[in-house]
């Protein structure tokens, strides 16, 4: 999948391809989006476990190294040297549920960095302007829904829980 333009820079924040050296900033920029966007949503025992960063630590570092991974596409945004948005896309994880080609997996932005025009960046550089691809949101999660919805998502009726939280799919066909 080509990548448009990468390191793109708005805002002053930098987008590029995330690299192996990031995963341990991406887990704790993760961790801190997790915490501001759910709190409320996912069980306080999830969002507090001392198991939860190292975790995603993990995560990150096997994304960013694990041939497995390698047709996925991983972007991160920096201000500054720091870590404050990630995406990634690839080819859908649940073939039996498969809506799209294509599937955005991560889509985490600080909630300081909102409204600039960071994250619908970070999606255009993972998931092509007008490509079909789908992605689960949290539900509810108004401002998250109604992010995808402009970029031309909509809900199939799909519907799971992970971590505590209902999600719901998401299309563009």
């Amino acid at each position: 999948m080509p990548l448009l333009q990468l390191d793109a820079v708005a805002d002053e924040v930098t987008i590029r391809r995330a690299e192996l050296a990031d995963a341990d900033a991406i887990a704790t920029m993760h961790m801190a989006s997790w915490r501001e966007t759910y709190a409320g949503l996912m069980p306080d025992v999830v969002l507090t476990d001392p198991g939860l960063l190292p975790g995603r630590q993990r995560f990150w570092r096997s994304v960013l190294s694990d041939p497995r991974f390698a047709a996925s596409v991983t972007v991160v945004a920096m201000r500054e040297g720091a870590v404050v948005g990630v995406a990634m896309a690839g080819p859908p994880i649940d073939l039996d549920e498969q809506a799209a080609e294509w599937q955005l997996y991560v889509l985490y932005l600080l909630a300081a960095e909102q409204g600039r025009g960071i994250g619908r960046r970070l999606l255009e550089l993972v998931v092509e302007p007008g490509r079909p691809a789908q992605l689960w949101v949290a539900d509810p999660n108004p401002r998250a829904q109604s992010f995808y919805g402009a970029a031309g998502f909509v809900a199939d009726g799909a519907v799971q829980v992970e971590f505590g939280v209902r999600a719901i799919r998401m299309v563009r066909r």
